[in-house]
């Protein structure tokens, strides 16, 4: 018994004579009767009754005709697997802060999607660490180096900041504003460089979100600092004075390591790099 035995067993069940299974399996009539005719005989057993000209599956073709689906279904899952190995297939947790995706990966995850069809990615954005010892991301995009810890890292670049201003002098009702960081992020470095341009007293906004201190140094109504990859149209503002800084922060990816052989998580691990490259520029890989 093999597989084209199966199949012409389970043509002559669905097109109901030897002539249309024949026509379907591309052999003539009286090959698939010679054929059923030594199956019959291989088995032990009748599987179709002719009734009214048709071919009418036994009790016996019935059950042969649930393991040949049920072996269809199996060969279909074997093919599936020979596809995903060409094609990565399954889901990527990545979480990074808000700006970081919006600015950096957002704009080209559609092709991404686009060209796998097999992957899903779920990007969480926030400001706090996943716990990565109970697997709540895959992939951890991180401003520095972390010091401990069971994965893998990989160096992803370097940002750098502006400082950026108003050519004119603040009126009455932005007198000396200036935008920053909530207090718990006022030891980054790039808040520890604006604190040496502007009057702390005079910080009257403070927010985490990069989209919202880039809204307000855009109405040219107060000072801040911001990454060069999400200030674009700032540089080019005439009534905005803009300082290039010589504070840089390292950004590194955080990988687990059960993931480094993963054909999904490779692609998405060399898409990231890739996007970070062509934002921020290229960096030294590290540890994978």
């Amino acid at each position: 018994m093999n597989w084209d035995d199966l199949r012409i067993i389970a043509a002559v069940e669905q097109k109901g004579t030897y002539a249309k299974a024949g026509a379907a399996l591309h052999i003539d009539e009286t090959t698939v009767a010679r054929r059923l005719t030594r199956i019959q005989e291989a088995l032990g057993i009748i599987l179709f009754d002719a009734v009214n000209g048709v071919r009418r599956p036994t009790a016996h073709c019935l059950a042969v005709l649930d393991q040949i689906d049920a072996m269809s279904r199996a060969a279909a899952k074997i093919d599936a697997i020979a596809d995903h190995a060409v094609n990565p297939f399954g889901t990527v947790r990545i979480t990074s802060t808000a700006s970081i995706a919006e600015e950096i990966l957002a704009p080209d995850l559609g092709r991404l999607l686009g060209a796998n069809p097999g992957l899903s990615i779920e990007l969480e954005t926030s400001n706090d660490n996943l716990n990565f010892s109970q697997w709540e991301a895959d992939l951890a995009i991180r401003l520095g180096k972390p010091d401990r810890g069971a994965f893998v890292v990989r160096k992803l670049g370097d940002l750098r900041f502006s400082l950026f201003q108003p050519v004119q002098s603040p009126d009455a009702d932005t007198d000396g504003l200036v935008c920053a960081y909530p207090a718990e992020l006022a030891q980054t470095p790039e808040m520890q460089t604006l604190a040496s341009f502007v009057l702390p007293g005079n910080t009257r906004l403070r927010t985490s979100n990069l989209g919202i201190i880039r809204a307000i140094l855009g109405s040219a109504a107060g000072s801040g600092i911001l990454p060069d990859y999400c200030s674009g149209p700032l540089r080019s503002d005439e009534r905005l004075k803009v300082t290039p800084l010589k504070v840089r922060r390292e950004v590194w990816l955080l990988i687990q390591p059960h993931l480094k052989t993963r054909p999904a998580a490779r692609l998405v691990i060399e898409w990231i790099a890739d996007r970070f490259a062509a934002s921020i520029g290229s960096a030294k890989e590290t540890g994978i």
